[in-house]
């Protein structure tokens, strides 16, 4: 029930708000707060409003065990430094990375005491009247660039989660597949290099096994409509489907199949406010072999159903 609830809290959010504006005695409060959520409130650009409580709910645990989701340490990271997590696959949705990144139900704190995650999401995500309230309560903060910049910045033991592939990458989420857009990422390692800021590559393994997708192969009618959709709104609608509430072949519910995240080994770099593009790209070779190390050193363990072999595709 907590995994059906947050597949539908969005859409949950949007009904609730729109039969309170049924009411019109609500009237003037819920004009005030829409003008609090698009003129006043810059939270989901400072990371402010993580609740540790709320994170650490019990039913936080419940979400995690359906799968089960659970994350796998490598080393320690000190908390005296900032640190930008990168996450990979996307998946369709990236529910390993909620699991991990923004509750304590894999242990995230216990892990890594003195860090503070925020895992990122797209800025629109915060003009959905009380869904907004619930994702940053979460920890869950805005993936701008200005919202990365202000949270490293605020001190030691602060880390963002971006999850790197994006909309593009989540057209590639097939189960036994790991087809990660990586290439022409930079920026989030421009951002790592400005603040100082530890890289760390984290594969989990699993979570593009949650979901089936329709075929939409380059060059199809499918993938053409939701590469135009991607241009227009910044984001892609997958064409996928999972299980249902009580059927185990059609709905949008996840497929119970392991999430294990595994978190490697930080990549240190020097702090330069313009780093040039030869850094950059030296960083990120760093980077990827890192997050091929992973792929490498625990596929024969949690991919064993895998149809090919780690792919970086652009």
């Amino acid at each position: 029930m907590v995994v059906a609830v947050w597949s539908m809290l969005l859409v949950m959010s949007c009904f609730v708000f729109l039969m309170l504006c049924s009411i019109p005695a609500l009237w003037p409060f819920l004009v005030m707060y829409l003008i609090w959520i698009f003129c006043i409130d810059k939270s989901p650009a400072h990371g402010n409003r993580l609740a540790p409580w709320f994170r650490s709910l019990k039913v936080w645990q419940y979400f995690a065990e359906y799968y089960p989701a659970s994350l796998l340490k490598e080393c320690d990271l000190p908390a005296d430094r900032p640190y930008v997590f990168g996450y990979h696959p996307h998946g369709i949705i990236g529910m390993g990375a909620l699991a991990t990144f923004a509750t304590e139900a894999t242990g995230f704190s216990k892990a890594f005491p003195g860090i503070k995650p925020h895992l990122l999401t797209l800025t629109n995500n915060f003009h959905v009247p009380l869904y907004r309230e619930v994702i940053m309560s979460l920890g869950i903060s805005s993936v701008s660039r200005e919202s990365c910049s202000n949270i490293l910045a605020s001190g030691p033991g602060q880390a963002i989660t971006i999850v790197v592939g994006g909309a593009a990458e989540s057209l590639s989420a097939r189960p036994g597949t790991a087809d990660l857009t990586l290439k022409r990422r930079l920026g989030f390692i421009k951002v790592a290099i400005q603040h100082g800021a530890d890289l760390v590559p984290v594969f989990s393994f699993g979570e593009n096994d949650i979901y089936n997708q329709m075929p939409n192969e380059k060059g199809t009618t499918v993938y053409v409509l939701q590469k135009k959709f991607q241009s227009m709104f910044g984001f892609t609608l997958p064409l996928f489907h999972g299980r249902g509430l009580l059927n185990y072949n059609l709905g949008l519910m996840p497929y119970r199949r392991r999430i294990v995240s595994v978190i490697g080994r930080p990549i240190h770099v020097q702090r330069c406010e313009k780093p040039s593009l030869e850094e950059v790209e030296r960083v990120q070779r760093m980077y990827i072999e890192e997050l091929t190390r992973i792929w490498n050193t625990y596929k024969d363990e949690f991919a064993k159903t895998r149809l090919r072999e780690l792919s970086i595709v652009d």
